[in-house]
């Protein structure tokens, strides 16, 4: 990441604004502005692969198709439509082991390193779901979050209490949930 380069672009923005970037209270922001974006878009600077290695680590246990559910993880992301934060984002993640189950500590890691990205809440959930994939070698899993969105909250339709909610799914998943989305439409 380029912070310098982002420090030059935020006191043009600030000058963009009609404020001045020199006066007391904005002196510091293009530098607080650089270390802020380089903590919260740390997830541009990795690949889904390289966050399965990074993140991945799993153990070798007989499961016997066993369901792995993990709920209420906690992330953030910023949309790149409008650079607009997502924020009070729910992330459940749910997997069928096959032979290597992933330590709980690292769904969390995962899911917060992808939401580090510009992007919309549908490719945050592919994204974790193939680092899953990557990491364990399952193909079933499914990964549902909800969240809010500044671009609608703050802006725009300014309705405060929408949620967006979006499923991916695959392997199993994914069958069972086409058949059931089949069902529902008929």
């Amino acid at each position: 990441m380029e912070k310098k380069k982002i420090e030059s672009l935020v006191r043009q923005l600030l000058q963009a604004l009609n404020d001045n970037p020199n006066r007391e209270g904005l002196r510091e922001t293009p530098r607080r502005v650089a270390d802020y974006y380089a903590e919260m878009f740390e997830g541009q600077n990795y690949t889904n692969e390289q966050i399965a290695r990074k993140f991945g680590k799993c153990f070798k246990q007989k499961t016997d198709g066993q369901i792995v559910k993990v709920d209420d993880i906690t992330i953030f992301s910023h949309c790149e439509h409008h650079l607009a934060l997502m924020y009070d984002m729910k992330v459940s993640i749910r997997y069928i082991p096959h032979g290597k189950v992933l330590g709980l500590s690292k769904f969390a890691r995962i899911a917060e390193m992808v939401g580090k990205r510009l992007q919309l809440q549908e490719k945050i959930g592919s994204d974790i779901a193939e680092v899953i994939h990557l990491a364990t070698g399952s193909e079933d899993v499914e990964v549902s979050i909800e969240g809010k969105h500044a671009c609608v909250t703050a802006r725009g339709a300014k309705n405060v209490s929408m949620v967006t909610r979006t499923v991916h799914s695959s392997g199993v998943f994914r069958n069972h949930l086409t058949s059931n989305v089949t069902e529902s439409i008929s």
